[in-house]
């Protein structure tokens, strides 16, 4: 029988991973952190400084990887990246978490609601999409954790707040609600969710859900200074903007090149992927950061 106390991780070098590892180990989990042979050593230092143990296999390696799976309540899995590690890597953890009888896997999707998008809108969906069927014909009970964009990019990575003209650009509808849920929130919540037993297929979150004009608003009264929506175009230009990025820059091996989060926002501004009937209640100890508490937070540094 597994020991209910023990998680694998695999992506604990990760952004995300990392924040996993160690909101697991504060809910009292045994964490094993997956790493390839070799590792560096300031790797893994600043892994186990999550008080993860690292347990070395080949990622390649389905057996090897089964035998630092076994035991475990749970395999989480946290990796990142294209179709080399998110099909064929993960494809790799699925199989030896079955062949070593883990009774849980939590696949890496963590993402806006990829299961109502097309075949070819989005490259990250489909490889999601992809892997789900995997997941599903596998002898493994799985849960997907979906929780919109990662708040931790609004007014970075995602640029939709242009802080020099005091403006919130948006697409198609300034009244489109879009999700957003911090990477410790979520990490806190696929924590909680590897040490339960009883999750369904998905799980849903958003840590704050808001249109770009209530974004102008929650920013007009964090900086002191009026900001306003202002649109962009619709979604066709968006998306010709698309074309036209992977035809300059296509960057096929990189996990997050401008025209995904360009995909990302097109998709989230169609409202396609909003996420419903969210799951934020299950555990009542977790608080949720807001779009407002995030932005205060940005403006301070």
């Amino acid at each position: 029988m597994p020991d209910t106390s023990i998680i694998a991780v695999a992506g604990a070098g990760g952004d995300l991973g990392g924040r996993i590892a160690k909101a697991l180990v504060e809910r009292g989990a045994s964490v094993r952190a997956l790493v390839r042979p070799g590792l560096e050593a300031d790797e893994g230092q600043r892994i186990e400084s999550s008080g993860a143990t690292l347990v070395e296999a080949d990622p390649a390696d389905v057996r090897a990887m089964a035998e630092v799976c076994a035991g475990a309540a749970c395999v989480v899995s946290a990796l990142n990246g294209v179709r080399s590690v998110m099909i064929d890597r993960q494809t790799v953890l699925l199989e030896a978490a079955v062949l070593a009888d883990v009774p849980r896997f939590i696949p890496s999707d963590y993402a806006a609601d990829f299961t109502k998008t097309p075949p070819g809108r989005n490259r990250n969906f489909d490889l999601r999409r992809e892997f789900m069927a995997r997941v599903d014909a596998a002898s493994i009970s799985a849960t997907s954790i979906l929780n919109g964009a990662f708040l931790d990019m609004l007014g970075a990575e995602m640029p939709i707040i242009q802080r020099r003209i005091r403006r919130v650009l948006w697409w198609h509808d300034a009244d489109q609600i879009l999700d957003f849920t911090t990477k410790d929130d979520v990490a806190s919540y696929t924590a909680a969710a590897a040490l339960d037993d009883t999750t369904p297929r998905f799980l849903r979150i958003a840590g704050d859900s808001v249109s770009a004009r209530e974004i102008a608003v929650i920013m007009s009264g964090v900086a002191g200074e009026r900001y306003r929506p202002l649109w962009a175009g619709s979604l066709g230009s968006l998306g010709a903007m698309i074309r036209i990025a992977k035809l300059i820059a296509p960057q096929p091996d990189a996990a997050f090149p401008p025209w995904q989060g360009m995909q990302y926002m097109r998709d989230q501004f169609s409202g396609l992927v909003r996420l419903v009937d969210l799951d934020n209640a299950r555990y009542p100890d977790l608080t949720w950061t807001t779009v407002r508490e995030h932005l205060t937070t940005l403006e301070r540094i």
